[in-house]
């Protein structure tokens, strides 16, 4: 990562962990996930409603954690709101290809989440990374599966 592209990260993961995007609760028929990180804090309750053909209609987080569990739940409600089902699963997918080294060259679907790249230097903070993503696979796990709308499941 260039000197450029790795301070951005810095600024856009620093914003996003003080300032976190669609940080609340959800109630009226929303998926309720917990999801925790025993080997280092982390926690996120997320909140989804799902609307018409499975689509993201809306998406929430609770939680405390460090700065790349806060911001990467942050930018991934941000990315994942009112998008439909397939595409969500294309993005998540994408997101841990990125977040493990998976991934070769560039996907542009992910947009500012290609920053948290970074993260692939320290495998241990991939799981700070991935927490909110796992949450929401749950969530959409959950969701498919015609579970009652508030369900709370361990995940991590």
């Amino acid at each position: 990562m260039s000197p450029e592209l790795e301070d951005l990260y810095q600024q856009v993961l620093l914003d996003h962990s003080k300032r976190p995007r669609n940080f609340g609760a959800l109630t009226d028929g929303a998926v309720h996930v917990h999801g925790d990180n025993p080997s280092c804090g982390d926690e996120i309750d997320l909140h989804v409603r799902f609307g018409p053909a499975r689509a993201v209609e809306d998406i929430k987080f609770t939680g405390q954690g460090c700065a790349i569990c806060m911001a990467s739940a942050s930018m991934m409600t941000t990315k994942l709101k009112g998008r439909p089902r397939a595409e969500t699963t294309a993005l998540a997918e994408a997101f841990h290809a990125l977040v493990t080294g998976q991934e070769a060259a560039p996907n542009h679907a992910l947009g500012d989440l290609q920053l948290m790249e970074g993260v692939r230097k320290f495998p241990q903070r991939v799981k700070c990374a991935m927490l909110a993503w796992r949450a929401f696979e749950q969530a959409l796990n959950l969701h498919e599966s015609g579970a009652p709308p508030v369900s709370t499941e361990a995940v991590g």
